[in-house]
């Protein structure tokens, strides 16, 4: 016999499928001591299995439902209103009328009720569901009840509901509908308890919200509440709100809005010991369930109830590191442009090749700990300079955080980030920047390329016949190299960009011009990075001739690619096209420190749809003629700079030094995309390698596929390779925590109190209503905004101004068709910024949310000289 209603002392996490979110946190909450619930019961999901499972016109509605996209706002709304109108016409069975009715019997059949929808989706500990489905309040007599209970089985299909669902790729069939039937209380006040601060996510502040009557004054926007800030037992700010009005329940059942006297608007709901004394709640309910709450609460003959918590879902995880000491975290994942979340194996990959530099995990992300820097003075001044090169937000965020003297004096004390003598900053540097300086000469750039090129040749044949331990072993020592082979070049990276900040200030300090190095950039030798854009424009330029490739094009798989080319007219001068543009640059893709990530080689169909846009909007021969209009305009630019600088006084000195200056820059500043150029190089060979390891693994029925020891990290992948054995249930937790973290936003600067510290912009003279960011590529373009996530997604037309998330060097392509750039992570001298100044994009970058703000089709304008962009 199925069980369609349960007590909520019946209930546990365990009865989870049964009962749904709400209905098995009350549960949880009735067993803590000294926490009052309201008194209820559940009617279970085996309830609403029952009255839905034969009925024929719902299931083909449902059908119809799941072929849906959320862009199909009109086919959402008409399906999911016949399908609740099914479910409101259909008569509750008699077993399942005859439980509820002798349930509300021992409640009392004459109490009020609150009538709470309980999805199977809904208040998981990793995505929260809360507010989808519908709740009724003071609900009195049987019929009443039993048509609201129908009222939140039909609500499973609001609007609202099932677009949340199709956003999070979660199944119209798989969520269940339990129905919670709590006793009413008629409080004096209610509200909510976050147990982490909403605002900056400081886990040691309490935030409560409150306000008089219902709730649902407070939930529904009616009222603005009192805000009170608890930390460490002490009411650390309040702020009391004028609250004109209030929900209070009707005798007859219902509820009215009724206007607070006005003598009471602003009084404090809660006086400060029933603060302190709901705070301690929290507090206890959040040890409970062992994570920060979001909490529901009312007062009602001065006593506290609970009749919610949930799990506070969009905290960003805190680094593990438990001394008691105060930390302060800056994301190394912006620094990198790469601010999605990597797997296991892809971290600590990474961090092998890292080891100098004290990087920790969280989120799925890397982040550098600042405490030790910023616990010394001299520490300090070089974290500053650091962040306000690669980042205002994080400069400012880290200034405000400096003026907090009780947490500076708690900062824990140990390995630097920044010290001298390691890593970029070694002792051999500055002897090798003043050698390359002086000498000025463009053939070291084309002997370290040809020296780190052999070096890749020379791991490949090593490589080729390892296996075992024996591979792992050789994998740590090539990273040893990789690193090695990296630093070798840092010296003329340094140069190129003291050249482009020398040109910047002088000129704009002698001629007033501002960015002037911008315009010198275009077309310099070696940029790896912008000659990887332009090549594309050859295999275009191949494609082109043969209209059945074109046309395989709109359906090619990464499967058969090559294969499918073959059978086609042109497929073969096609294939030899992208093959040697693969050879070439095929280790590339976008997030590609992320060694897990799939590369251009293994998924050749990601080009596709930039070799199509080339052809559309490019004639043939385009490579040549926009490397040559670059260059041109280099020249020029040099040659009016230096004729302008001559008419001034002590011009021809000012000359000469500025002449010398654009050399270097045009010799060295290419170089710039080199080294990570070469990183990804190794990668590429490393990962063929162990993919080669993780199939084998595969066929011995170790693991159930290659891609599983994605979820390893890389010392637990060697092991499992040594004894062939592995814990399945490590890789489905990992995988489960992968969905949750990529769905989070990394901050740059956070605490270990978990406090997310925000930088802003100084916007003083950008005009009112403009985005701010980083001015990276001067110029101003106005256009099209195309919001794009993922390269391949990325059909552009001429004109068009991309704007997106991050850019890394794979994305370079794309910047061949586009007119300006807008990105929310990076700084002056990152990848995409020194692309675009070479391509001559107008590009601001840093804008806080800006594919969140500007709309893919908007008409903006983006000023790359002083950085902002303007929706038109």
């Amino acid at each position: 016999m199925n069980s369609y209603i349960l007590g909520f002392q019946e209930i546990d996490k365990t009865k989870f499928a049964m009962v749904g979110g709400k209905g098995a946190n009350l549960g949880e909450l009735s067993r803590i001591e000294g926490i009052q619930v309201p008194e209820g019961f559940c009617v279970t999901t085996e309830a609403y299995k029952a009255i839905i499972e034969n009925i024929k016109e719902f299931n083909s509605l449902l059908d119809q439902l799941s072929l849906l996209k959320t862009d199909n706002r009109k086919g959402i709304s008409e399906i999911s209103a016949k399908i609740r109108n099914v479910i409101e016409e259909i008569d509750i069975p008699e077993d399942i009328d005859q439980e509820i009715t002798s349930s509300l019997a021992q409640l009392g059949n004459n109490n009020a009720y609150a009538v709470r929808s309980s999805a199977t989706a809904e208040d998981l500990p990793t995505a929260s569901f809360a507010g989808q489905q519908d709740t009724y309040l003071n609900i009195i007599g049987k019929e009443a009840i039993l048509r609201h209970i129908s009222k939140c089985w039909a609500s499973l299909f609001t609007d609202r509901a099932v677009t949340y669902r199709i956003q999070n790729n979660f199944g119209h069939r798989k969520v269940q509908l339990s129905v919670v039937i709590q006793k009413m209380l008629f409080p004096e006040a209610a509200g909510i308890l976050f147990t982490a601060d909403p605002i900056n996510s400081n886990r040691k502040v309490t935030s409560i919200d409150a306000s008089f009557g219902l709730g649902e004054a407070l939930v529904s926007g009616l009222v603005n509440p009192d805000i009170y800030k608890v930390r460490d037992g002490i009411i650390v700010d309040k702020k009391i709100s004028a609250k004109k009005m209030a929900i209070y329940a009707l005798k007859e059942g219902g509820t009215e809005e009724k206007r607070i006297e006005d003598e009471c608007q602003n009084k404090q709901t809660l006086s400060d010991e029933q603060i302190l004394q709901l705070e301690q709640m929290g507090r206890k309910i959040e040890g409970y369930f062992g994570r920060p709450q979001d909490i529901e609460w009312c007062l009602y003959e001065n006593k506290f109830f609970i009749v919610q918590s949930r799990p506070i879902t969009t905290l960003f995880p805190i680094p593990d590191v438990q001394d008691g000491k105060n930390h302060v975290y800056m994301s190394f994942s912006h620094q990198q442009m790469m601010t999605d979340a990597m797997k296991p194996f892809g971290l600590s990959f990474f961090q092998l090749g890292i080891d100098d530099f004290p990087l920790i995990q969280a989120g799925g992300r890397l982040f550098i700990d600042l405490a030790h820097d910023l616990a010394t003075t001299s520490g300090k001044r070089i974290v500053l300079m650091a962040a306000g090169k690669m980042d205002p937000l994080m400069h400012t965020a880290i200034k405000a955080l400096m003026k907090r003297d009780n947490f500076m004096k708690s900062l824990s004390r140990g390995k630097k980030a920044f010290s001298m003598g390691s890593g970029y900053f070694s002792w051999n540097l500055p002897v090798q920047f003043i050698k390359i300086y002086r000498s000025n000469d463009a053939a070291t750039v084309q002997a370290l390329m040809s020296q780190n090129e052999s070096s890749i040749r020379d791991m490949q044949q090593r490589i080729a016949n390892l296996s075992g331990d024996e591979l792992f072993t050789f994998i740590i020592e090539a990273q040893k190299q990789l690193k090695e082979d990296m630093y070798k070049g840092m010296a003329l990276v340094f140069v190129g960009v003291y050249a482009v900040s020398w040109i910047n200030k002088k000129m704009e300090k002698w001629l007033g011009e501002k960015s002037a190095a911008d315009s010198l950039s275009k077309s310099a030798a070696n940029n790896v990075t912008s000659e990887m854009g332009l090549a594309l424009l050859d295999v275009a330029d191949v494609v082109r001739q043969y209209p059945a490739v074109i046309e395989y094009f709109k359906h090619a798989n990464n499967k058969n690619f090559f294969e499918d080319l073959a059978k086609l007219v042109g497929g073969d001068a096609a294939s030899k096209s992208i093959q040697a543009y693969l050879e070439k640059y095929g280790m590339r893709c976008s997030g590609e420190i992320d060694i897990t990530r799939s590369r251009f080689s293994e998924e050749p169909t990601a080009l596709i749809p930039m070799i199509l846009s080339n052809i559309n909007n490019f004639e043939p021969g385009a490579h040549k003629s926009i490397f040559e209009k670059g260059l041109l305009e280099a020249k020029q630019k040099e040659q009016d700079l230096l004729n302008r600088l001559e008419q001034l006084p002590g011009g021809k000195q000012k000359a000469k030094r500025t002449k010398k200056m654009i050399s270097r820059l045009r010799n060295f500043v290419g170089y710039r995309e080199y080294p990570k150029y070469i990183m990804v190089g190794y990668y590429w060979v490393i990962k063929q390698a162990i993919m080669q390891e993780a199939v084998k693994l595969m066929q011995k029925g170790v693991s159930l596929e290659k891609e599983d020891i994605y979820y390893l990290s890389f010392e637990e992948f060697r092991e499992v390779v040594r004894t062939n054995q592995l814990d399945f249930s490590i890789i489905t937790k990992r995988k489960e925590e992968y969905e949750v973290f990529e769905k989070l936003t990394p901050p740059r600067i956070m605490t270990s109190e978990g406090e997310v510290v925000f930088g802003e912009y100084d916007t003083g003279n950008i005009p009112k209503g403009a985005l701010a960011g980083i001015p990276a590529s001067s110029g101003t373009v106005e256009g099209r905004a195309r919001v794009i996530f993922r390269m391949e997604d990325a059909e552009l037309e001429e004109g068009d101004i991309l704007v997106t998330a991050f850019t890394d060097p794979s994305w370079t392509p794309v910047f061949v068709s586009i007119k300006g750039l807008v990105t929310e992570v990076g700084g002056m001298m990152t990848h995409g910024a020194v692309v675009a100044r070479e391509y001559g994009l107008p590009t601001v970058v840093g804008v806080e949310n800006a594919t969140r703000i500007i709309k893919d089709g908007q008409r903006i304008r983006v000023n790359g000289t002083e950085g902002y962009v303007e929706i038109l």
